[in-house]
């Protein structure tokens, strides 16, 4: 099993845990991971985007020319695709970009992302994490201290308004419970920061 440091909010070793090896000892899945982060990716699309047909342009009535003797190409109207101000021919219309992964897949991925942040060094696990005001200085503090101060995910094992709100306006910085977390943003991560409570969670979850 692998073992662990757990620090305080000045990085002052605290103590030692043992992580479950069936959720933060695995070899990490590759291909998994990109399958999970590029379904992830592809629901987040709002798939509002949209361009006009030539029914849906406006003009283009009257017939631009006779059909006839003048030498050119037939026209029937002015808004066909090859037309300056003519509609779009199959461009895109607003559709639903999600699709669904297995969840033996997305546990694979999910432990794989744990695991490989062990392996490379980024995992910091917390004794605690309690504020008794807004305050985000003392989240910057903490992330300083931690040698976290680029892109860190935080997670709690409940939630905690004081220190969610204090460090919404960290740029790179994101909070998150158990329930709520996803590969993404554990790969997007430079240090994947977790309060002692939550490391029971997540073994519990996905041991």
């Amino acid at each position: 099993m692998p073992k662990i440091a757990v620090v305080d909010k000045t990085n002052k070793h605290v103590k030692d845990i043992e992580l479950a090896d069936s959720v933060f000892g695995i070899e990490p899945n590759g291909p998994a991971m990109h399958a999970v982060v590029v379904n992830y990716l592809a629901n987040q699309r709002q798939g509002t985007q949209s361009t006009l047909t030539r029914g849906e342009v406006s003009g283009g009535g009257k017939k631009p020319y006779r059909q006839k003797g003048t030498g050119r190409a037939r026209q029937g109207s002015t808004r066909a695709t090859q037309w300056v101000h003519g509609g779009i021919a199959l461009g895109p219309k607003p559709r639903s970009y999600r699709y669904t992964l297995n969840k033996k897949l997305r546990r694979l991925a999910m432990k794989s992302a744990f695991s490989s942040k062990v392996q490379s060094g980024d995992l910091i696990v917390l004794d605690q994490l309690t504020m008794s005001e807004y305050k985000t200085k003392e989240i910057v503090a903490l992330l300083a201290a931690l040698g976290a101060d680029r892109k860190a995910l935080i997670v709690m094992p409940e939630k905690n308004d004081m220190v969610i709100r204090s460090a919404s306006n960290i740029p790179g910085v994101k909070t998150a419970l158990v329930n709520t977390l996803n590969v993404y943003d554990i790969l997007n991560a430079d240090k994947f920061i977790v309060v002692e409570g939550a490391v029971a969670q997540l073994e519990e979850v996905y041991a």
